[in-house]
């Protein structure tokens, strides 16, 4: 599976959840319940590569605004979640965090930025195909702490400042 393939699934399985997050896991593993267990382990490697490449200060953030506050699971619940808005939003928020104040049509913070089931989606296809769990993906572990400079997540000052597009749709 090559990544065009994956942001393709990505994309039709958002739209037949009609944007809910957790019926998208539910579809997403339908989905790839289709396809042979080395292309669940393709799609998984693809998922958790864009996961760990999500690990950043600046991105939490803009979590942290959206949903006003954002713990660590909160924060790997989100990152799922950003990886199952597609490829655009996914790598537009990448580029800069503050951009999702334009990239996201609506945001309804109780449905919305929790996408963990969309995490274990490939290991349960991969668990439902071959009866056994998903093998080693042979990428690098995520970074013990996230990338780029640390900064008061709880200090609303800061953070009105770095994201005063999402500051001002989401909170002010």
């Amino acid at each position: 599976m090559d990544e065009m393939e994956f942001w393709e699934l990505v994309d039709a399985s958002r739209e037949a959840a009609e944007g809910d997050p957790e019926e998208q896991a539910d579809v997403l593993v339908e989905r790839l319940l289709q396809l042979d267990p080395e292309s669940v382990v393709d799609f998984a490697r693809h998922f958790e590569s864009r996961f760990n490449r999500s690990y950043r200060w600046d991105l939490w953030g803009a979590a942290w605004v959206l949903l006003d506050g954002a713990s660590d699971d909160v924060f790997d619940s989100f990152r799922c979640w950003l990886i199952g808005q597609g490829r655009h939003v996914f790598e537009g928020a990448l580029h800069d965090p503050d951009s999702l104040a334009d990239l996201l049509e609506e945001f309804d913070e109780e449905i919305d930025g929790d996408g963990e089931e969309l995490g274990y989606a490939a290991d349960e296809a991969y668990e439902q195909l071959t009866g056994t769990e998903t093998p080693d993906l042979g990428i690098p572990p995520a970074p013990a702490e996230p990338e780029g400079t640390p900064f008061d997540l709880e200090n609303e000052s800061v953070l009105a400042e770095r994201y005063p597009g999402l500051w001002d749709r989401f909170r002010a």
